[in-house]
């Protein structure tokens, strides 16, 4: 009752020129600021007491505790729209609506409502499909210490395409796997971007494809103690453990300065896997050789058992595939992944403690 008491105050409200008196932009901002609401919970207040006279059995039936008051702001938005469509002079028919509401949860009949909605108007329904899509945006803001704070908003196709392809990858990786489902979804977005990279999504012939860009000195690479951190590009600068993990598979181009910094030489750039290595590796292990993954060859990337910057030799007996969350084990993480005598891989985690899992061979 008190629900709709408010509502229809606020569409008494809105009738007034009260909200603009009082330096607002529309009644709902008035509401907003005032009543200390989101925007979505003035609006359907303001849609209910709007529509409350041409939806009486609807008010009786959320007033009997039969509907919900979100049923009834779904049933009066509904209202709103097709009036719209149609005009003032068709009355709106509630009963087909408000049976659906009695039955249905109000996420089940919200769906029922936009299929209400296209079915009276589908040119307006589509115009409202298209202002949701121009309403994406996405910020990307660094604070301390590097990290990279995501907002944004995305419409209703652009979300369930995001989540369709987040959803496989935020999987638990076994039953060891501690991580929350917001660390998994972190996990998830990083690995799909660099995926996006080695895929060479974009790229366009005669081109280089997108990479991340590293500069760092010989020191680093080698790990050696008093080296400088890394540079890398859109970030601060980057360990010694990420140069050597991202140095896997990449271009490495020899750049020589002098004592002033100033460039003397610049050598070519030469790919550590080459093309028809990494075909032959990813028709060799197929997926993820990490014990019990499954990721596809197509989200992976080489890794040296033996690193090349330690000698390691870049032949396929040094090689192997890593999805990028293993990948980062193997470096950041701590753990190690060692080739046993007989030819299976063993993972040895941080505490030295064997892991006696064997990572699949070639098929």
């Amino acid at each position: 009752m008190l629900e709709l008491k408010f509502s229809q105050d606020a569409a008494a409200f809105a009738a007034t020129d009260e909200y603009e008196e009082q330096g607002a932009v529309s009644p709902n901002h008035w509401i907003r600021i005032n009543c200390h609401m989101g925007s979505g919970a003035a609006g359907d207040r303001l849609a209910v007491g709007e529509q409350l006279r041409g939806l009486p059995e609807s008010g009786q039936a959320m007033l009997e505790g039969e509907i919900g008051f979100t049923h009834l702001a779904l049933i009066a938005r509904t209202a709103t729209a097709i009036a719209e469509a149609e005009g003032p002079a068709k009355p709106f028919d509630e009963s087909r609506l408000l049976d659906k509401a009695r039955e249905y949860s109000v996420a089940r009949f919200r769906d029922f409502c936009d299929h209400s909605r296209h079915a009276a108007d589908a040119e307006g329904y589509a115009r409202d499909e298209a202002a949701r899509v121009e309403a994406r945006s996405l910020t990307l803001t660094t604070g301390q210490g590097g990290m990279v704070w995501i907002r944004g908003v995305l419409d209703p196709e652009g979300g369930a395409a995001l989540r369709t392809a987040l959803e496989p990858l935020s999987k638990p990786a076994g039953k060891d796997d501690g991580r929350k489902l917001d660390r998994r979804l972190g996990d998830a977005l990083v690995e799909a971007a660099h995926h996006l990279l080695d895929g060479g999504a974009g790229a366009q012939p005669g081109r280089q494809r997108p990479q991340l860009q590293i500069t760092t000195t010989l020191e680093t690479l080698l790990g050696q103690c008093g080296a400088p951190a890394a540079d890398l590009e859109f970030s601060l600068p980057i360990s010694a453990k990420a140069v050597e993990r991202i140095a896997c598979d990449c271009n490495v181009t020899r750049i020589l300065l002098g004592s002033d910094s100033m460039v003397i030489d610049v050598g070519r750039s030469k790919r550590v896997i080459s093309p028809a290595q990494n075909r032959a590796l990813r028709a060799r292990d197929k997926v993820c050789r990490w014990p019990g993954c499954d990721r596809p060859a197509s989200w992976t990337v080489g890794h040296h058992l033996i690193h090349w910057v330690r000698g390691g030799r870049t032949d396929l007996e040094n090689l192997v595939l890593l999805c990028h969350r293993h990948h980062w084990l193997v470096h950041e993480g701590g753990w190690q992944l060692v080739k046993s005598a007989d030819g299976p891989l063993l993972t040895v985690p941080p505490t030295f403690g064997f892991n006696r899992s064997v990572a699949r061979g070639p098929d």
